[in-house]
Formats: C-alpha cells, structure tokens, sequence
C-alpha cells in the first residue's frame, strides 16, 4: 500500500491567522471567544462567538475578489495556499509536469451563508433586477474553494468537496489519503473552511439551545469535558493540509510533520442532530480507523478529541473512548482544542488534524482550557488548563457531524524510513 505523509499545514483560526501563531496560542492556553462584531447578536441567546480576527486575505486574494468573495472563500483558499508555501512550494504551484497528478478536495459544512443574507436584503431593499451581484452563485457554493485553489497552483487532478457537517474537514483528509494510496493522485490538497457567525448561523443553533449561554464570561465558556458546560461556541475559520505519497515527498526532500496511517467513516444511523447511546456508531469508526492504520489501540498517545463542551457529546465520546481503548483509554492522553477555537463546524476536522500532526511532530501536546470541575462521566486524561511535553509514536483525530456521520484520522510519528 503507498504510503502518505503530511508535509503542509495552513490554519486560519480564532486564535492565529496562520500556523504558528495558531500554534503558539494553543500552548498559551489562549480563547478565541468574544463578543459577536459581524452582526448585532444583541437579541439573540448567545452574544458571543470564536471569531476570526485582523484576518488580511490581501496575501493570497486580489482586491477586486476580496470585495465580493463570501468569509468562508477567503478562509480556504488562504489556507489552501498557506499549505502549499509550508510544503516548500514558494510560489504556491505545483511542479511543472506534475499538474494531473495532484488534487484538491477541501469542503465546507454550509457554504456561502453571509452572501445568502446579504443578497435577500439587497433584494428586498432595490429588487431582484438590481439585488444580485454576478458573483452571488460562484460566491456561496462550496466547491469554489476547491475550484479556486486548484486555479492559483495549477493543481488538475480529483478537485471537489465533501459536505458532512462538523466531520467535512476530517472526511476530506480521510478521502484523500485513499486517493493518493490507490494511484488516483500523488498529491492532495484537503481540508475544510467555515464561517457562519451570521444571524442564520447564530440563530439556528440558538435555537436548538446547543450553544453556551455565558455571555458575562465568553472566554471561559468553552468548557469540554468539564461538569458545568452548558454547550458549544460557534468558531469560524480553516485548516488545510498537502499531503504527498511518501516516496514523491522524500525524492524533493520535503519536511515531514507525520504520518497518515489509518482513517475510516461510518454513520450511526440514529438520529440527525444527537449521537447514538454511548456513541456506538463511534465506537466502530475508532475501530476500523485503528485496523486501516494496523495498530493496537495502545499504540496511540494523544487523541484530539471532537470535544464540543455538550452534555451529550462529551459524555458520549468519553464512553466511546473507553469502549474501544479499555484501561488504556486512562493511560492516553486526550485534549480538545475546541475549548480554545471554538467549533469551527466544517473547518474542525482540518484545523485538529493539522494541530494533531504539529503535535506529533513538535512533541508537545496542547490542552483542554477551562476544565475545572470534573464529571464524573467524563473522567479521563484530558490534559487540563496547560500543554504537555510528550513525544508521542501514534495519535488519533476525532470528528462527529450532524445526521450522524463520524470520522477518525490516525497519524504516526514519521521514522524516516
């Protein structure tokens, strides 16, 4: 079977426009949470959100875009293009002869959601003659990121998006590696991007009541695993890797951040918005993702977690954990970042699996902010409040999405080999 590595990271996130400030944040124990600034939250439930901030898309987008292209747009192609630079690509194209060999599959959970709601006011406001730009379709489907990307580095092989909510990031890495491991490419582009902090977005999950209500304390109300969560908080932004068949990535001596070993995808078939009882459709995604990746479960170190700050996915991924990991589940070390970016929906699984990949590399494992009061379900090594130096051999990325799809990624310390 070929064999892929991660030779790429590009995040755009809550706490760091870019990889390492991303990085040095997370370390740092830092909240991305705060007051809503890109619209009036002021009668809504939740007031507060992981917003990107002093974000500029002037590096990698030309004016005349930027002044119509949707948040979620500018997110993936920066990321997108921020992957290619830290792969060793300066001018962010792929190599000449190379074109039909490499892909691009980097999705997003909902799409053009501000461009939606400024078109209908704009309808409402001058009409339908005059209300639509001729970018609005090109500007809120989601596989202009892809489209896009694949346009600035001349990338021609497989190119579009997987839609499946908060997994998208995940299942399009996942998807990928497949690629690249049957011939289908050499190398991938993939990841997902976000952004819907907008009076649809906000208001959709305020009323389901699944997000926090601590808008006196925004910066402390992402708190995974922890007793007193009272729900998620909405983050926005995204993470992309490239990733390269192992023998192309060490034939142009490329730096290799990790291994990606194992992946796997299923459904519970439960429910569209709440995970099966103790996360069973879970349970057998860790499963297969470990015999894709032909490890024992006590290979893994670190798991990053989904880790929502939700009663019911937190408790619920916790017994999954235990399920599948037995005493060793106690033993390894789980962390979710989330309590620092927020959920960024269908840019989670990229964001993690690229913090995932830096974790392995850098030997430092980031931690579960705000986790203070312990739950007696939720009772493992979530390494609380600070980071952790630890070198770990395998870790394990997880990504859960309404209607019930689930997605693992599992890497591997790269051994040189």
């Amino acid at each position: 079977m070929r064999r892929v590595v991660i030779t790429g990271i590009g995040l755009v996130t809550p706490i760091g426009n870019d990889r390492e400030t991303t990085w040095t944040s997370l370390l740092a124990g830092k909240s991305g949470a705060g007051p809503i600034t890109l619209f009036d939250a002021s009668q809504f439930a939740t007031k507060f959100a992981c917003e990107v901030k002093g974000f500029d898309p002037l590096a990698y987008l030309d004016k005349r875009e930027v002044k119509h292209l949707d948040r979620f747009l500018q997110f993936g192609v920066s990321a997108g293009m921020m992957a290619m630079h830290d792969a060793g690509f300066a001018d962010g194209k792929v190599p000449a002869g190379e074109e039909d060999d490499w892909g691009v599959y980097i999705g997003a959970g909902l799409g053009g959601v501000r461009s939606i709601e400024d078109t209908y006011v704009a309808c409402k406001e001058k009409g339908p003659r005059y209300g639509f730009s001729p970018y609005f379709v090109t500007d809120i489907i989601i596989n202009e990121i892809p489209g896009m990307v694949s346009i600035r580095t001349g990338a021609r092989g497989p190119n579009f998006s997987h839609v499946s909510a908060c997994a998208t990031g995940a299942h399009s890495i996942g998807e990928a590696m497949r690629a690249i491991r049957h011939g289908y490419a050499e190398c991938m582009i993939a990841g997902g991007a976000e952004a819907t902090i907008t009076i649809l977005g906000v208001g959709g999950f305020n009323a389901m009541r699944a997000m926090s209500t601590r808008n006196d304390d925004p910066l402390h109300a992402s708190r995974p695993f922890d007793k007193d969560r009272d729900g998620f908080v909405v983050g926005e932004g995204a993470g992309v890797l490239v990733l390269e068949e192992l023998e192309h990535a060490k034939k142009r001596g490329a730096r290799i951040y990790a291994e990606l070993t194992g992946y796997a995808a299923n459904s519970d078939a439960h429910h569209v918005a709440a995970p099966a009882p103790e996360h069973k459709g879970a349970q057998a995604c860790f499963r297969r993702a470990l015999k894709d990746a032909n490890i024992d479960p006590t290979s893994i170190g670190y798991c990053n977690a989904h880790g929502t700050s939700t009663d019911l996915n937190d408790k619920n991924e916790t017994f999954a954990l235990k399920t599948v990991f037995g005493d060793h589940a106690y033993k390894m070390a789980v962390s979710s970042t989330k309590s620092m970016t927020g959920h960024t929906l269908g840019a989670a699984g990229g964001i993690e699996a690229g913090i995932t990949a830096l974790a392995i590399a850098r030997g430092v494992l980031p931690p579960t902010i705000n986790y203070t009061t312990p739950d007696p379900e939720c009772d493992l090594d979530y390494v609380p409040n600070t980071p952790r130096e630890l070198r770990v051999e395998a870790a394990m990325s997880n990504s859960f999405g309404f209607g019930g799809t689930n997605a693992a990624l599992i890497m591997n310390r790269y051994r040189g080999d």
